[in-house]
This record gives C-alpha cells, sequence and structure tokens, in this order.
C-alpha cells in the first residue's frame, strides 16, 4: 500500500471520527465526511450513498450513549420512531423525483430558520409553557414534560421527510424542533435526535446497499471510525454544561447556514 493510498484512508478515518462526533452533538457531520469522499476520488453519487452507510452505525452509537435520556421518552418513542421512517421513506422518494439543484436553493433558508429557532429556543419555550399551563396544572409530574403533542409530531414528519431527501443540517433542524416544543434539557433533546436520525438513516442505507450505489472499501474504514466518534461524541456532550451546548449547537447552526449560502451562491 502506497503512501498516497495510507494518506487517503487516514483522512477518510480521521474525518468519519469527527462527523460521528458532531452528528452525536449537533449534526453537521456531513460536512467532514461527505468533501472527504470526495478528496478520495469517490465519485458524488457513491459517495452520498458511502457517507449515509458510514454514519449510520454512529447515530446508533450516540443513541446508545444517551440511552438513560431516551428512556424518559417511552411513551412518545414509538410513534416518533414510526413518523421518522415513514418520513424517511417519503423524502428518498421526493429525491428520486426532484431535481437537488432546485431543492439546494431551499437548504441554507431551512438551517438560518432552524438556527434562530434553536438560538431563541427558550423564549419560545417560555411562550408555549404559558400556552400550556391550563391543560398542565392537574398533572405537574416529571413524566408529562416528555409528552410530545401533535405539533411535535408533524414538525417531526418533514424533518424526516428533509432528511431523506439531503440529510445534511438535519439535526439541527431536529434540535429545534425539539425545542420548540418547550424540552429545555439539551442532552434529553440530543438523545432523541440521535435515535431518530439513526432510524432515517436506516431507511437511506437500505436504498442504496439494495442500488449497489456504496463504495464499500471507503466506507468500511467510515463505518468503524464514525461509529466510534459517535459514541465519543455523546460520551463527552453529556459531560458538557448545558449552556455550552447550547453555544456551540448555535455556533455550529450558524456556520452551516453560512457554508450552504456561500455553496449556493446567495450574498
Amino acid at each position: 500500500m502506497d503512501a498516497s493510498l495510507i494518506a487517503t484512508y487516514a483522512l477518510l478515518a480521521i474525518a468519519a471520527f469527527c462527523a460521528g462526533a458532531m452528528n452525536s452533538v449537533a449534526g453537521g457531520g456531513t460536512f467532514l465526511s461527505f468533501p472527504a469522499l470526495l478528496a478520495a476520488g469517490v465519485p458524488p453519487v457513491m459517495a452520498n450513498a458511502s457517507n449515509s452507510v458510514a454514519l449510520w452505525p454512529g447515530s446508533l452509537a450516540a443513541a446508545w450513549a444517551f440511552r438513560t435520556e431516551l428512556l424518559r421518552f417511552r411513551t412518545a418513542l414509538p410513534l416518533l420512531t414510526l413518523v421518522a421512517f415513514l418520513g424517511g421513506i417519503a423524502g428518498g422518494l421526493l429525491l428520486l423525483a426532484t431535481s437537488n439543484a432546485a431543492f439546494a436553493n431551499l437548504i441554507p433558508w431551512l438551517l438560518l430558520v432552524a438556527t434562530v429557532l434553536f438560538a431563541f429556543s427558550s423564549q419560545f419555550s417560555a411562550l408555549v409553557a404559558g400556552l400550556r399551563k391550563p391543560a398542565r396544572a392537574a398533572d405537574d409530574s416529571p413524566a408529562n414534560s416528555r409528552q410530545v403533542g401533535v405539533g411535535g409530531f408533524l414538525f417531526q414528519l418533514v424533518v424526516s421527510i428533509y432528511g431523506g431527501f439531503f440529510g445534511a443540517g438535519m439535526g439541527i433542524l431536529m434540535l429545534a424542533a425539539l425545542a420548540i416544543q418547550g424540552f429545555d434539557d439539551v442532552h434529553e433533546i440530543n438523545a432523541l435526535k440521535n435515535w431518530l436520525s439513526a432510524v432515517i438513516y436506516s431507511v437511506a442505507v437500505v436504498t442504496f446497499v439494495v442500488a449497489d450505489a456504496v463504495s464499500w472499501p471507503h466506507t468500511i474504514v467510515m463505518l468503524v471510525t464514525g461509529t466510534l466518534g459517535g459514541y465519543a461524541g455523546g460520551r463527552v456532550a453529556r459531560r458538557i454544561p448545558a449552556l455550552w451546548l447550547r453555544r456551540f449547537i448555535v455556533a455550529l447552526g450558524s456556520l452551516l447556514t453560512l457554508a450552504y449560502f456561500y455553496k449556493s451562491g446567495v450574498n
């Protein structure tokens, strides 16, 4: 194995590890892993498919790292999982019927809205809590705060369709969707985000594997390091103060927004 090939696989391994860690915290890992695949000479379509397959176990590993927090959503989790699964399928079918160029122009705007929603989620959450007080007065049990309303399921369906269609920045949108529902524990919504992301990735993985659209030599390397990164990111995120984590997520969302505006040529 020559030096250039070793360097290529080392680049993929490092990029996948960092991408898995980023996805476990707030999403955006695709900005590291997808360009790395392109730099390795993988064709764009195959790179996109391989990237989805490589990062899928990372979401599962991150969800496992947050398994304690995830159990607090046990009542809403089955329906949320079904919504994510169906939305992922719908997004994949939409991708087959729509050009990427047409949807790409919407991506920076979607990320901008999601980042603003998350940045001001405390204010929105206070408003939502005020509206919910009459309905929750009879039951102030902690489990009640982990319930998801109809709006939350609809928002998750939209995010899942987006994730099945494109995926990049899906974590930011999902965090915003959960925060706007009134959940103020960043670690809890990270746990739910990681699990639902894994469900959506699963739909894409099956589609790409069946279509034989995966570059397996590159993907296997990224599968291993991406999974390790996802678990490591999940473990580290639990030790980060919530305020710092929120600031990181808002900063990452801002960077993702700027990157997509630059990529789409919007000034």
